[in-house]
């Protein structure tokens, strides 16, 4: 019986999108808090030194080369053909994948091949303020990561088949196991290889990151290679439904990679400043990920089967209800979180990575980025969900297109505003001033965020546009009005959050008065209660204010999370 639950639990399908974003969300909630947990450790361990510099740099090409391999393996290419095979051949889309992931190994393999040897070149372009024996670590450390895309991207394609079946569970549970890896690897590879068991720990990170989800796929009937019988003969086969995900994957994959060569840039630029200032930037923008990727991500992953169904059936209904709908939740959560994390800054930080070699110094510095890049973080987190509605749409040259531009806008920012922050004037003043950073002279990195933070918000403004365009071209009809309502709750929630902010900082400077703020446990004692201040206020005016968002939720915590002697419907379905 117990058993029986277990798999229900792990291989169940979930129906429900606020269910599935909430199972995604607290997942992603314990995968960012190992991720918290690692880079206190690493922070802990080196501090803003060049030594993270040097792991963080060596981390961008095999990025850059994942968001590469993603030209088979895009979960948001290939779940719309998928789902339109199986509705008509179980078998043939079996097949599919079979030959996607034949195809995927061949080409991953021998790209990762050259690209490790060319990893001594290609350095040079991303560290060029860095020594020559940096500038070889990073090339070791590249080299050994360079199996991380490999295992990852198997894993795309293997989340690709279980987000269709709406089997969230386990493919909530592969970030978890990712970090999972990288903590091992602090542990015990670091003190017994150096830098390099680092790079262990990625490469063991994305071993679980696919091995976590195999189970589920091969339960399903899903194989890599088929038997002739099964209609797997022809290895290189590259069959219509094939095509099509090449097809749609190209312009996700140029969009993905440009996103990658840009942060390959902004690192080359950080490596010419201060030591320290990649890592700083690093730090701070994991920390501003957070609850993007609880809230962002979760919900578009939850929405994205919906809405290829949708699209597919011609439902522009159903569509346009579960894009405004999501759209709504992200911001019922987001808005709160941006403002908050604004005014709990250096607490966060303090919290999160204030130990061992992180000292004053770069605790600062770290606040300093982390407040800059809050001030958009709401923005940011509903690009997730506006690109899978693209590619729901199965149209990807737009968002393609806005993105090149907006990459293009974030470099001419970036150098603008690190030029800005070298020397003393009045915007630079200002900003040191009001970010309390004003003694701290090492700053350009700031203008690094400054940069960031416009060209997410130039991103958002042409995306939302954009998806407006396709739905009506896709679908053709002439106006949208059901999004309307939205905008005015988002107001609404907008008003809400920053009461809930300026509760927070009184209820800071209250509890300041009361707890010593020179150790671990005072510090996060002040963010809790100003914390749990702020989403009160929130949550009352809201309520106050007609919002059923609230309602839904604690419906939805309610049948599915606290009714654990009965399986939910939908993780039973």
């Amino acid at each position: 019986m117990i058993r029986e639950r277990i798999n229900g639990a792990l291989h169940g399908a979930i129906y429900n999108i606020n269910a599935a974003a909430l199972l995604l969300g607290a997942a992603s909630l314990l995968s960012r808090i190992l991720g918290i947990l690692r880079d206190r450790m690493l922070a802990a361990r080196f501090g803003a030194g060049r030594e993270l510099d040097i792991y963080y740099a060596a981390f961008q090409i095999p990025d850059f080369m994942f968001n590469v391999f993603l030209l088979g393996a895009a979960s948001a290419a290939i779940i719309p053909v998928f789902l339109e095979i199986r509705k008509k051949d179980d078998q043939a889309s079996k097949l599919l994948i079979s030959h996607l992931l034949k195809f995927f190994l061949v080409a991953a393999v021998t790209v990762s091949v050259l690209i490790a040897l060319a990893m001594p070149w290609l350095m040079q372009y991303v560290t060029p303020g860095f020594s020559g024996s940096e500038r070889d670590m990073a090339t070791t450390l590249g080299r050994i990561m360079m199996l991380s895309p490999l295992f990852l991207g198997l894993s795309s394609i293997v989340s690709a088949v279980v987000q269709s079946f709406r089997k969230f569970f386990v493919f909530a549970l592969s970030p978890i196991f990712y970090n999972l890896g990288i903590i091992f690897g602090i542990f015990v590879f670091l003190p017994a290889l150096g830098l390099p068991g680092l790079a262990g720990g990625v490469i063991l990170g994305a071993i679980l990151h696919l091995l976590v989800q195999f189970s589920s796929f091969k339960n399903m009937g899903f194989k890599i290679f088929m038997s002739p019988v099964e209609g797997g003969q022809r290895f290189f086969k590259l069959s219509a439904p094939l095509k099509k995900i090449l097809k749609l994957s190209l312009p996700r994959v140029i969009a993905a990679s440009i996103n990658n060569l840009t942060a390959v840039v902004l690192v080359a630029l950080a490596s010419t400043l201060v030591v320290g200032s990649i890592t700083v930037f690093e730090f701070a923008n994991n920390l501003a990920g957070l609850p993007i990727g609880i809230f962002g991500v979760s919900f578009a992953v939850a929405a994205f089967p919906s809405l290829s169904e949708s699209f597919l059936k011609k439902d522009l209904r159903n569509f346009t209800e579960t894009f405004y709908e999501s759209l709504h939740s992200v911001l019922f959560w987001m808005l709160p979180a941006s403002v908050l994390f604004y005014v709990l800054r250096a607490q966060i930080v303090r919290v999160t990575l204030g130990a061992g070699s992180f000292d004053w110094v770069d605790t600062r510095l770290t606040t300093a980025t982390l407040g800059i890049l809050t001030v958009f973080m709401a923005a940011n987190s509903l690009v997730p969900l506006l690109l899978r509605a693209f590619y729901a749409l199965e149209d990807t040259k737009k968002p393609l297109f806005i993105n090149v531009v907006a990459a293009f806008l974030t470099v001419i920012f970036s150098l603008f505003f690190i030029g800005v922050m070298k020397s003393s004037n009045f915007f630079s003043d200002f900003l040191v001033n009001i970010l309390r950073v004003i003694d701290v002279r090492q700053v350009p990195v700031l203008g690094i965020a400054l940069g960031v933070s416009l060209g997410s918000l130039f991103n958002l403004a042409w995306l939302v546009r954009g998806v407006k365009q396709s739905i009506r071209l896709k679908f053709g009809i002439d106006t949208i009005t059901l999004g309307e309502s939205v905008w005015g709750q988002a107001l609404k929630m907008f008003v809400a959050a920053i009461l809930g902010g300026i509760a927070a900082f009184w209820i800071l400077r209250l509890v300041n008065l009361f707890v010593t703020l020179e150790t671990f446990l005072g510090v996060l004692t002040q963010g809790f209660f100003a914390l749990a201040a702020g989403l009160v206020i929130y949550g009352v005016i809201l309520y106050i204010l007609g919002n059923k968002e609230i309602i839904r939720v604690m419906e939805v915590i309610k049948k599915n999370m606290l009714r654990l002697k009965v399986l939910p419907k939908e993780l039973g379905e």
